[in-house]
Formats: C-alpha cells, structure tokens, sequence
C-alpha cells in the first residue's frame, strides 16, 4: 500500500502542482511545490555555517574552493528525494526555482557566498538538455539568483563533451567520464571574479571539479560551490 500510495503522490504531484511534492497533501495559499511543513522538516546540513564542512573536504586536494554546502542530506526512499527526482527527471523545472529562493535566503546568512560576482549553473550538453526541455541546475541557480541579488551567468561556462550517466559509476569512473568536457568560452568575464557554481546533488565531485578546472583558466578567479542535496550516505 505504501509503493502504491508513493506512485499516486507523485503523479498526482505531477500533474496538479497544488499539492506538495514531498509528502502529497495539498498545499495552502502561499504554499508553492512544497507545504511549510515539509519545508521546516527539510534535513538541512547548515554547512554554509561550518568552515571545512564535509563538502568542502571533498575539494581538498584536488582543486580550490572558498566555501562549499550543500542545502539537505539526500537519502534514497525519503521523501525528499522526489525533490530532485521530479525537478530532474519529471518536467518540474519550477520547483528548482522555488526550493532555490528558500536555499538563497539561508546563503544570506553567509558572506562568503551572498557577496559572489556571478551564479554559475552547471551546464548539460546542448543534446541532453534539448531531450530534457530545460537544465535543472539553471532552475536552481535562478532561484538562489533571486534571493541572493546576483546575476545567474549560464552561457560562458560550456559543456562540449557528451556523456554517459554517472548514476552507477563509482569515483574513478565518474572522474575519467567529465575529464576535459567543460569549456569557458570567454575567460575575460570571469577574470578577478567570484563565481558561485550550482549543481543539483553531489556525491564525489568530480563533475563540480571539472567545472572548476575550466573556470580556473581566467586569472584571479575564486570559486565557492553550492548543490541542493548532499549524497552522504
């Protein structure tokens, strides 16, 4: 009964947005995608708060960071995987926007990340996001945008390899798969800058790191990094 009761919310979910996407019942004026409960509930890491925080630690040794977070631990069965579910693989690029301003009004609270020059979504290769419809992670980046007061910048950064999943790789494989693929187009704009990067979950950074190894090609860049969940287990 509860499989069943799982697919119902969720296509319910889909197609009649007025109910939360974490929990199924039905939302209040004021309430978009997500009910406030579910919302107070939402397992926060507070790592913006946490120099050298476990998402910073992933970064050590392989490329620099001023600040890195996460916004909630993610964890297979709960409900607030179908958070990243839906706003990834269902069409619901709106609740990245919506779960991102609540994201950003937490950042505010940090000056290492509220006072970055640009938001940079991590990009999808032009076919991936064509057979999507749209890039989850610029979602996101628009709703932290929004609440932050910082331009979201998605068209310097490039992907221009295409790439298997990385669902099923472990780390190396997951590094040898985004080796080389992303690009800066034009390296004078990020020059002096503090870039903000996006992603939607991370779990061993190599893509992340990847994007950071081709924003350091423009000198004097700095680079802080925030996903909406952290795989930690």
């Amino acid at each position: 009964m509860n499989l069943f009761s799982d697919y119902w919310n969720g296509f319910i979910a889909l197609f009649f947005p007025e109910v939360c996407i974490a929990c199924g019942k039905s939302l209040v004026t004021n309430e978009h995608f997500i009910c406030l409960n579910c919302l107070h509930d939402l397992p926060r890491t507070n790592f913006h708060k946490t120099p050298g925080n476990a998402v910073e630690q992933i970064f050590w040794g392989r490329v620099p960071v001023e600040q890195a977070t996460s916004y909630f631990f993610f964890r297979k069965g709960s409900k607030y995987q179908r958070l990243v579910h839906f706003l990834k693989y269902k069409g619901l690029k709106e609740i990245g926007f919506e779960i991102g301003k609540h994201y950003g009004f937490d950042l505010k609270e940090s000056a290492g990340f509220s006072t970055a020059d640009f938001i940079v979504p991590v990009p999808l290769h032009p076919r991936k996001q064509k057979i999507r419809g749209y890039n989850q992670s610029e979602w996101l980046a628009k709703g932290l945008g929004f609440a932050l007061g910082i331009p979201v910048e998605s068209g310097n950064l490039e992907r221009v390899v295409f790439t298997a999943t990385q669902t099923r790789k472990n780390r190396f494989e997951r590094w040898e798969n985004v080796e080389g693929i992303f690009r800066l187009k034009e390296p004078i704009q990020f020059e002096n800058k503090h870039i903000l990067l996006v992603d939607d979950v991370i779990t061993t950074g190599s893509t992340l790191e990847a994007c950071i190894t081709a924003i350091r090609k423009a000198a004097g860049v700095k680079t802080s990094v925030a996903t909406l969940a952290f795989a930690d287990s």
